[in-house]
């Protein structure tokens, strides 16, 4: 067994162009800027082009977080994009992000599982890298929700965007074992018999179309306050920490009042909380990695924090992960 730890060595995102106010909005659908504030904490979303496939959005993101880790295409051994918008049924989408990349060949593959297919994808990563199969992971959450959203739907249309975030994950030597550094522990869950609540009602094998986006706000809103929390009590339970030692809450970035009620039960003061939902709305995969990059790039997040994600999404799947950034 590996004694490498999994560090984030890169973070990346992109965002389109297209930034779409809610007053923009209001133009197109039935609402208003007051509406969408006070029931999401949403400003603006970025809407894709229509000759901008998923795979690009990655990409991009990607290419930031090569940068940022001063690593070359050559270096990456997996790539793992976390995705309900592939480009395409089949192939994976992390095999285009491969092939633009100019990632020699290696592994690469799709995660499924929503708000929440980040943490899926992270938790992969980090078991490939710390069981010596992989040295550096690239680790992709994008997402072109406006592709299939009902936009005569005001209850949902206005709370997605689209958008990417990456990060490069590290296998690298301990430096002390009284201080280990990158990922700490990670916790996963789901709970299909809730999978009614926040879902596409098509599918290639049921319906032959992709389908549009359906939710039940007020139950997601309730198991979300509750199992995200619950991840975090989990995940700082696994690796010994006191959740009061948390120096950065990177939530999914959903609604404005589960982000708040998250951090009321944590017993975690606001200033410790990174949003960007309402830059961004609601990204799906891409809203944890996007919100990350923000906060390091802002110059919130320093190396050596102490870092807790946490997701719940459509499934219902949910999960977290400590990190010492």
């Amino acid at each position: 067994m590996s004694t490498l730890e999994t560090v984030i060595s890169g973070t990346g995102s992109y965002l389109p162009e297209n930034a779409v106010t809610n007053h923009d909005l209001a133009k197109r659908v039935d609402t208003s800027d007051e509406w969408i504030r006070s029931r999401s904490g949403i400003g603006q979303r970025h809407l894709a082009a229509e000759d901008e496939a998923c795979s690009d959005l990655a990409t991009k993101a990607a290419w930031n977080a090569l940068d940022q880790a001063g690593l070359k295409p050559r270096d990456i051994d997996l790539i793992i994009v976390a995705t309900v918008t592939p480009d395409r049924t089949f192939p994976s989408t992390a095999v285009y992000v491969q092939e633009k990349l100019g990632v020699p060949p290696g592994i690469a593959f799709d995660v499924s599982a929503a708000c929440a297919g980040f943490l899926y994808a992270v938790n992969i990563a980090h078991d490939f890298i710390r069981t010596g199969q992989v040295k550096h992971a690239l680790v992709i959450g994008a997402e072109k929700l406006s592709c299939f959203l009902d936009w005569e739907d005001r209850a949902t249309c206005v709370l997605f965007g689209d958008g990417a975030g990456a990060v490069v994950l590290s296998g690298e030597a301990p430096l002390t074992a009284r201080r280990p550094r990158g990922i700490l522990a990670t916790y996963l869950s789901s709970d299909g018999r809730l999978a009614k609540h926040l879902c596409s009602d098509g599918g290639p094998s049921t319906t032959g179309t992709v389908g549009k986006v359906r939710m039940n706000g007020k139950e997601v809103f309730r198991h979300a306050v509750e199992q995200i929390s619950n991840a975090v009590f989990e995940v700082t339970e696994r690796a010994k920490v006191s959740r009061h030692e948390i120096d950065w809450f990177v939530p999914h970035q959903a609604n404005i009042r589960i982000i708040q009620s998250c951090a009321k039960k944590l017993e975690l003061d606001e200033g410790k909380v990174i949003v960007t939902i309402d830059k961004h709305a609601n990204t799906s995969s891409a809203s944890i990695p996007l919100a990350l990059d923000a906060g390091i790039r802002e110059g919130r997040i320093k190396r050596g924090e102490l870092l807790v994600f946490a997701a719940l999404g459509g499934g219902l799947a949910w999960g977290s992960a400590l990190v010492r950034y």
